[in-house]
């Protein structure tokens, strides 16, 4: 008998190897990925600017990138004795103005390097729904802690979130043109929005994605995290405490089915003995003198230095 139904996934026809460039842009989910990439030592970098959860900021920031339309004072603001940026997560903000507006240029030019070097863009949208700042009506990535009487809120139309991704893929293109971009929406559910309002958000991500989507096309593919979570994970063992974000087990099983489509056969098994060597140093001996735990450093030593000669970016 079978309980549960599963999605099927066709295979990438560009799939990832240890010879990939990653760069993962988007919403919390996409470091639940990229915290997995890191794990199995893929060349990855994740969210430079933080978490952004909708289509528009995050075309804003590739598009700064890209352009190399540098952050200047117009672009930030003093808070709470922190100085911000609405365009990037609060993880950035800095008690020094000049100290922000530099690591944020900064920034801009290792994101558009990035973008121009990487083989694969993982972009995880989260959420339609954005506030607007009332002051200039320009949509927030991040509102940090400003009172709410200050911003709109307001859910962006399926057509509108067409425009920005196809924005997105253009501007993302100029510099680089082969890259395979992998579109995603995230499982966590935005509840504070409302049940049903979370519901209508995520349907106009996926409308506004496969509007987009070509089957033909061999760089713009889409993988199902949200329906995986609905429709094969569908009950609440599978959240964390919150109930809001997948539990570790949920995370595993999506990371399972990522890994199964979109990454090369002949990588997993490098991702299984950099698995043994990550658990080895992980390993905590009751007795670190011993003469079998020192034969088990050695092993370890040598894998580690076999699996450098083959891949040197590959670092423990």
């Amino acid at each position: 008998m079978q309980f549960r139904t599963q999605i099927p996934i066709f295979k990438s026809q560009n799939l990832i190897d240890y010879n990939s460039k990653i760069v993962s842009l988007g919403s919390c989910f996409a470091e639940n990925i990229a915290e997995k990439l890191d794990y199995f030592k893929f060349q990855n970098t994740c969210n430079l600017f933080g978490i952004i959860f909708n289509s528009v900021s995050i075309e804003k920031i590739i598009h700064k990138a890209v352009t190399q339309e540098l952050f200047t004072e117009k672009d930030i603001f003093f808070h709470n004795e922190r100085w911000h940026c609405f365009d990037v997560h609060s993880d950035l903000s800095n008690t020094n103005k000049v100290e922000l507006l530099n690591g944020l240029n900064q920034l801009l030019q290792s994101t558009k390097q990035q973008l121009q070097e990487a083989t694969h863009i993982i972009i995880t949208y989260g959420t339609s729904w954005v506030y607007r700042n009332l002051g200039n009506k320009n949509i927030v990535a991040n509102c940090h802690k400003v009172p709410q009487k200050e911003f709109s809120k307001g859910i962006l139309s399926v057509e509108i979130i067409e425009k920005s991704i196809k924005n997105t893929i253009d501007l993302i293109q100029k510099v680089n043109p082969e890259v395979n971009i992998i579109f995603t929406v995230s499982p966590v559910r935005h509840l504070k929005d409302g049940f049903v309002e979370n519901q209508q958000s995520k349907a106009h991500l996926i409308t506004a994605i496969h509007q987009i989507l070509n089957p033909k096309s061999e760089i713009l593919n889409y993988f199902p995290s949200y329906e995986i979570m609905m429709d094969e994970l569908r009950d609440y063992r599978f959240y964390a405490d919150d109930m809001l974000h997948p539990s570790k087990l949920a995370i595993d099983y999506i990371w399972e089915r990522f890994s199964q489509t979109t990454i090369s056969e002949e990588s997993h098994s490098i991702m299984e003995d950099v698995e043994t060597i990550q658990k080895g140093l992980a390993h905590r001996p009751f007795n670190p003198n011993s003469e079998s735990h020192k034969k088990f450093l050695d092993n370890l030593k040598q894998k580690i230095n076999t699996l450098a000669l083959k891949f040197p970016h590959i670092k423990f």
